[in-house]
């Protein structure tokens, strides 16, 4: 472990867990912990699966579909801007220069 490593104890489903981070990040984990273990516990909560690992698998599931359609979302929101751009400055051109535009 780095000299700049803290340990932080966290909490997950009743389960006792060691991480070591950056002194900088403890703040960000204990709330990726407090996030995880809420996803967990209602995953645990609607009764269908049964046992810590398959819980996690559910949560580390739902969390990566989540991050990749909230990834989609963003690569979509940023084509559509830069196309929107592009399309601004083709008008503004035009009109600066008196001209119209083929639609």
């Amino acid at each position: 472990m780095s000299d700049r490593m803290v340990r932080v104890s966290v909490r997950i489903l009743e389960k006792e867990y060691q991480v070591a981070c950056l002194p900088e990040e403890r703040s960000e984990l204990l709330d990726s912990a407090e996030f995880l273990n809420g996803k967990m516990r209602d995953i645990r909560d609607a009764g269908n699966i049964v046992g810590l690992d398959r819980i996690a698998v559910m949560a580390a599931l739902n969390l990566a579909h989540e991050l990749l359609k909230r990834n989609r979302n963003d690569a979509i929101e940023s084509e559509v801007s830069e196309r929107v751009r592009e399309m601004r400055e083709r008008v503004e051109s035009a009109l600066s220069r008196g001209q119209q535009l083929p639609l």
